[in-house]
């Protein structure tokens, strides 16, 4: 049964999956990000075991700062409390020499007291001094930007990647001063992305988290009306647990409890590390011991290398609002007309589009898109768009092949008749509906409505497109084509895509191999068959936006959503895709 309360102990549970150290090669890297914006927070719970009376070992704690110190990308540590276990003056000045390693290396760091920190734990952050603040308050000064009167409470800023977030370091037992002072630093920074350190607040003797009376405290006060507070962590109780929860403006709060004291050698300062990707909008957990991997490893050392229970090695999702993409102003048509652009589709405008509607060629080639289809449930433009796309609008298409319309190219457009004997680059943003279903799967984003049959083909499906960039059931993107030199189709496939975000696909052919991009970034499964030009141009078949056909007829409706598309009759660099 787990204690609480003041002890702030808990009793033994069942214990994480420990790694062996012949497994250790085996556990999942943090996987890699070219853009940069990424950074790692670490905190280090329970160190009291190392600091108990007359029984001091600072060795693994410095070994763990001196592991941080050379950790890429990290921006801030922070210490969960219960540093020592008798809130002793001998104990706190043995355990705060390994935080000089981070202020000889001009790390920002956050101590919090915890029970086992306080000479009388029946006190709140009103206490006064203590052998405790005396050394650590003025040890975490650096980019600290407010400190209650106190001394107990404190406000730290982060650059995480150029975003910059909050973190409250606070007390084991907040007092009504202390909460008040709190809520004043989160009203103050009302915008900035916040994450509170909190002694106690989460316990999971059931393998569940559950909240304290004081995390409910810490909850109803300083997390639920604050829509900024997007992740709490807390030591004090064990076995390690996450939980959770809405707040009042319906976004999900995560309530972490990261706690390794009962493990051998008391924990050896353990850290856990959260590795926030911004671009991925993804934070990845992973717990580590870098006193055990530093030395010879005796038989309880081995067990416990690395921590890999669903509790200490685990990702969540950061919350959209937190990592909104970074948008790039809107540029004009004109910016767009490279050498080479036979078409170039935006779909700018306000409301429901009807059957015969026109949408210009910004390209001024004369190749305009018809509106066809039903249309009970018509095309209409939404100022929804990828990013980094020139126009900021699309169209949405969410009706069935009875209901819904789609875009042609008009009867006597110059692009019907294209080859592309000289090679090509087919651009188009898109985004896929949530959720993705069979309704979905097959359609074009844009097809040549004629079938290879037609177009002379006698091998494989050619009921199908001459050309079609389509999307699998899977759903990943398909570039399936008849080309001029060959009898057969050449496709290439992408990866399976999420839905309810942008994408940007790009399929360049440089009169010998076609290669497929997307969001800039080159597939793996290009073919290698050399392919030159498409065929079906001397039909001059129209081409379709949003639908896709099978012997000549209308097969599949696009549902999602499609931005600019342009066409270029020459292979483009990914420098110069719309999307650069």
């Amino acid at each position: 049964m787990l204690a609480s309360g003041l002890a702030g102990a808990g009793a033994a549970a069942a214990g994480p999956f420990l790694l062996p150290q012949n497994a250790r090669a085996a556990a999942p890297a943090a996987p890699a990000s070219a853009s940069g914006r990424v950074f790692t927070l670490a905190v280090i719970p329970d160190t009291q075991y190392l600091f108990d009376g007359e029984s001091l070992h600072p060795e693994p704690l410095a070994e763990t700062m001196k592991s941080l110190s050379g950790l890429k990308g990290l921006v801030f540590v922070a210490h969960l409390g219960d540093v020592v276990q008798n809130g002793l003056a001998q104990e706190v000045e043995a355990a705060k020499k390994p935080f000089d390693i981070l202020v000889k290396k001009k790390i920002p760091f956050s101590v919090i007291a915890g029970n086992h920190d306080l000479p009388n734990s029946n006190t709140d952050d009103q206490r006064g001094p203590t052998p405790f603040l005396d050394a650590f308050a003025p040890l975490t000064s650096r980019q600290r930007i407010a400190r209650d009167a106190g001394g107990y409470n404190s406000a730290y800023t982060v650059d995480g990647a150029g975003t910059q977030f909050l973190l409250l370091a606070l007390d084991w037992r907040l007092s009504t001063a202390g909460i008040a002072w709190a809520r004043s630093v989160l009203e103050a920074n009302a915008g900035t992305p916040t994450i509170i350190t909190v002694h106690d607040s989460v316990s999971a003797d059931s393998g569940t988290g559950v909240q304290s009376t004081h995390g409910k405290l810490v909850w109803e006060k300083l997390v639920n009306e604050y829509p900024q507070v997007f992740l709490s962590i807390n030591g004090h109780f064990w076995p390690s647990g996450r939980l959770t929860r809405e707040n009042a403006a319906g976004r999900p709060v995560e309530l972490h409890l990261a706690n390794y004291q009962q493990l051998y050698f008391g924990g050896a300062a353990a850290v856990r590390l959260y590795r926030f990707d911004l671009d991925r909008r993804v934070v990845d957990v992973s717990t580590e011991v870098p006193h055990i991997e530093a030395g010879g490893l005796n038989e309880l050392e081995r067990e416990e290398l690395q921590l890999t229970a669903a509790t200490d090695r685990f990702s969540f999702a950061l919350p959209p609002s937190l990592t909104p993409p970074v948008r790039r102003e809107p540029r004009p048509a004109a910016a767009m007309l490279i050498r080479g652009t036979e078409a170039y589709w935006r779909f700018e405008g306000t409301g429901p589009l009807a059957t015969g509607s026109r949408v210009a060629d910004a390209s001024g080639r004369g190749n305009a898109l018809i509106v066809a289809g039903p249309s009970t449930v018509p095309l209409s433009f939404a100022s929804d768009s990828h990013p980094a796309q020139p126009a900021g609008s699309s169209l949405t298409f969410s009706g069935s092949k009875e209901t819904g319309a789609y875009l042609l190219t008009a009867d006597n457009a110059p692009i019907n008749k294209a080859s592309f004997g000289n090679g090509y680059t087919f651009e188009a943003f898109f985004k896929l509906p949530e959720p993705f279903t069979g309704d979905s799967a097959w359609s074009a984003i844009i097809s040549r409505w004629v079938s290879a049959k037609a177009a002379g083909r006698v091998k494989g499906e050619v009921d199908e497109p001459a050309a079609t960039l389509s999307v699998s059931g899977g759903p990943e993107l398909q570039w399936c084509i008849y080309p001029a030199n060959l009898e057969r189709s050449v496709t290439n496939w992408g990866h399976e895509l999420r839905s309810s975000r942008w994408w940007h696909v790009a399929v360049v052919n440089d009169g010998r191999h076609t290669t497929m991009y997307v969001d800039g970034c080159s597939v793996v499964r290009n073919p290698s068959t050399v392919n030159k030009g498409l065929a079906g141009g001397e039909t001059g078949a129209p081409w379709a936006v949003g639908a896709y056909s099978w012997a000549g007829e209308l097969d599949k409706m696009w549902l999602g959503s499609i931005g600019d598309i342009r066409i270029v009759s020459r292979a483009l660099a990914p420098g110069e895709f719309m999307i650069a």
